[in-house]
């Protein structure tokens, strides 16, 4: 089998979507298409239903993860021979549902090492998995529990989460608030698959009703401003209350030991991390999330 078809296969497997796997490949859709076709003869099976919507189907899934740990060892075996033939560090590749948090870490990374070129790779935690089984990338942090074997992880904090909520609001002069007290209220939330909307999903869950939201955004600092603005509450961890002073309005607890998230570095088990990417994995292991620094920094 060749690898140009492989890699179009696993794009389709993805976005379960001819056209827009077409789209992003930059290619024509009947040629895509055709290339599916040939593959699944090939292997003497159809990869994907095709009744209605295009769905991945059982032997489909079991031949994505063989496609994507060979993808991935071949790419894995590209940059070891880099880095052995002496052709520097070169790229860590580091994927996270959002960077806000992780602005001390790659600075002081940058520092210290200028000649490592960082990739940074906005995921939703449900393809980190993929992503590292494929060495699509090499690390991840997810604010959300990733239960997939093949991975080792490292926690690197815990914090509660409370809500943020514009001076002047109903809720602002109160300490804590409960759950229940929030339905009905305007969120201005981040979009599905965002741990920040997943908790407030699964918060509303258990009280069986659906947030009102009344703002979506893909920005996901843009929500501090947009609540400071008025146009309605949101959920925020303590760690961006301590780093955003300059947004007008205030924090709230929220009386619930559920709305808190947990913050993880995952990587491959088993999997040769490159040289520059052993020393990311230091770097945020060893960050002091309460006083943003090293831990072993001094003063």
């Amino acid at each position: 089998m060749e690898l140009g078809p492989l890699r179009q296969f696993l794009v389709v497997a993805r976005l379960e979507h001819l056209s827009r796997a077409a789209e992003e490949l930059r290619i024509a859709q009947p040629s895509l298409s055709r290339t599916i076709a040939r593959l699944e003869s090939e292997l003497g099976t159809p990869l994907f239903d095709r009744s209605g919507r295009l769905r991945l189907n059982d032997a489909g899934k079991v031949f994505r993860g063989h496609v994507e740990r060979a993808l991935g060892e071949l790419e894995a075996g590209r940059r070891a021979v880099a880095e052995a033939t002496g052709e520097g560090m070169g790229t860590v590749r580091l994927a996270s549902e959002t960077f806000l948090t992780l602005t001390g870490p790659l600075a002081a990374y940058k520092r210290a090492h200028p000649s490592v070129e960082v990739e940074l790779h906005w995921s939703p935690a449900e393809d980190m998995a993929r992503r590292l089984r494929a060495q699509d990338v090499d690390l991840c942090v997810a604010s959300q529990p990733i239960h997939i074997e093949g991975l080792e992880s490292v926690r690197l904090f815990e914090e509660v989460v409370g809500v943020g909520a514009p001076l002047g609001h109903p809720l602002a002069g109160r300490t804590s608030v409960r759950v229940d007290e929030l339905v009905g209220q305007p969120f201005v939330a981040a979009r599905k698959g965002h741990w920040q909307r997943r908790l407030l999903d699964r918060l509303f869950a258990a009280l069986d009703r659906t947030p009102k939201i009344v703002c979506e955004v893909d920005e996901v600092g843009a929500i501090a401003e947009l609540i400071g603005a008025g146009l309605g509450i949101g959920l925020v961890p303590a760690f961006a209350r301590r780093n955003a002073t300059h947004v007008p309005g205030v924090w709230i607890a929220v009386d619930s030991p559920d709305c808190r998230r947990t913050v993880t570095l995952h990587w491959g088990a088993g999997g040769h991390l490159s040289t520059a990417a052993r020393l990311m994995r230091a770097t945020i292991t060893g960050w002091d999330w309460t006083t943003g620094r090293p831990r072993d920094e001094r003063g």
